[in-house]
């Protein structure tokens, strides 16, 4: 295992923050102003006066949103940490188009005993009825127009799980993305569905590096080939959405994480030509080996930009294909996730200072964190997975006048 440090030293201050925002939540209503368009099809609810119920912002695709969980194991990776005899075992959720089905319930933000392990390491306590909604349905048919889906894998940072990126994960949905997240065992807050809740802080668990996390990601595109070609990877044969089974486009797939994610989708794409798109969200471009890349990458940066981290610099000039550097001003490094749009919240409830908060998430507000992360993973998508043109990847936009073209 690699034993690369992926933790910055604010980590457990900023990891806390968003502890405290969670667990206010179950005291006060925190419904967040929708970003999307007037006519987006599926936002999630606002919580009535008193329901402590946590809200995201909703995606702005033509597309309502389905999801499901699957349970996947291995069997070419033995896990000696987990016993003798066992293989690596990974809890993914698919996010996908789904047509109208108002009767299925919302999906959580994390399951319940993945949120419960993820605040009691924090210290808080909340009930379930706190955890936030995200916009899709458990279970929806996928909407299906006689195409396949253009696949998208994310993969998130050191210590997290894979619903910190929610924001982007949804709007690709909402666009006709298939999406694909990953919770890599030992470094997330992860439930199984035998009850299981696994954490990072497990005693004598591997040390996972940026290629380790990119070895789960070979293996899910494995799992989305068996989707394509109809079958179920799901080790306990749960059932799949309707739709969901020949639905990826196995030749059509992209790749984005965040922080130690963005770097294994680095590592992923020097190791595989199935990912034909590559984007990393403030990644550390360290433990990963660097070789010629020549297919399209994005780096949206923002504390490990080439001005601070020579890895980054030694991966930018290892890119031989499309290649593009932006970064919004008055960010920090979890400004590109969920935590945007619920630390302001915080601040409001808490009476924080600013200078606090800013600590977190910087200086960039929350509804223009929330469409850069919606904007610019769909423009790049677009443009390298469906040969859809935009001007958003051109250069500076009016529409974003803090995002700059690093040159």
């Amino acid at each position: 295992m690699d034993t690369t440090p992926f933790t910055s030293p604010n980590e457990l201050t900023r990891r806390r923050m968003l502890g405290a925002a969670l667990l206010l939540g179950a005291a006060a209503p925190l419904g967040l102003a929708s970003t999307a368009r007037a006519d987006a099809p599926s936002p999630a609810p606002t919580p009535a006066p008193g329901s402590g119920r946590l809200t995201l912002p909703a995606p702005t695709g033509p597309h309502r949103v389905g999801t499901v969980a699957l349970h996947l194991r291995d069997t070419s990776r033995p896990d000696p940490f987990a016993g003798p005899g066992r293989y690596r075992e990974l809890m993914a959720s698919v996010w996908y188009p789904a047509r109208q089905a108002d009767e299925l319930p919302l999906a959580p933000w994390m399951s319940g005993g993945a949120m419960k392990a993820y605040l009691d390491d924090l210290g808080f306590k909340l009930p379930p009825s706190a955890t936030p909604l995200t916009a899709a349905r458990l279970g929806a048919p996928v909407h299906r127009t006689g195409h396949r889906l253009p696949v998208v894998v994310y993969s998130h940072g050191a210590h997290a799980h894979r619903a910190i990126n929610t924001v982007t994960v949804q709007e690709l949905a909402s666009h006709g993305y298939l999406v694909v997240t990953v919770d890599h065992t030992w470094d997330a807050f992860t439930e199984f569905p035998d009850g299981r809740v696994l954490t990072p802080w497990v005693e004598g668990a591997p040390n996972l590096g940026p290629r380790d996390y990119a070895a789960d990601a070979r293996f899910v595109l494995d799992c989305v080939e068996e989707i394509a070609a109809g079958c179920n990877p799901d080790v306990d044969g749960k059932p799949l959405p309707e739709g969901l089974l020949g639905a990826p486009d196995p030749l059509d797939i992209g790749m984005f994480g965040w922080s130690k994610g963005g770097s294994a989708t680095a590592a992923a794409m020097m190791a595989d030509r199935r990912v034909r798109a590559g984007l990393a969200i403030d990644g550390p471009m360290q433990g990963i080996t660097v070789t010629d890349l020549d297919r399209p990458f994005l780096m949206l940066t923002a504390e490990f930009g080439r001005d601070q981290d020579p890895a980054a610099v030694t991966f930018w000039n290892h890119l031989r294909g499309w290649r593009l550097n932006i970064q919004a001003d008055g960010v920090r490094h979890t400004s590109y996730s969920d935590a945007s749009p619920l630390m302001p919240q915080v601040a409001a409830l808490l009476g924080l200072p600013a200078q606090q908060v800013q600590q977190m998430v910087g200086t960039l507000p929350a509804d223009r964190s929330v469409r850069i992360q919606q904007a610019y993973p769909l423009a790049f998508f677009d443009l390298h997975l469906r040969h859809r043109r935009g001007s958003l990847l051109d250069g500076p936009s009016p529409r974003f006048p803090e995002v700059r073209f690093l040159a």
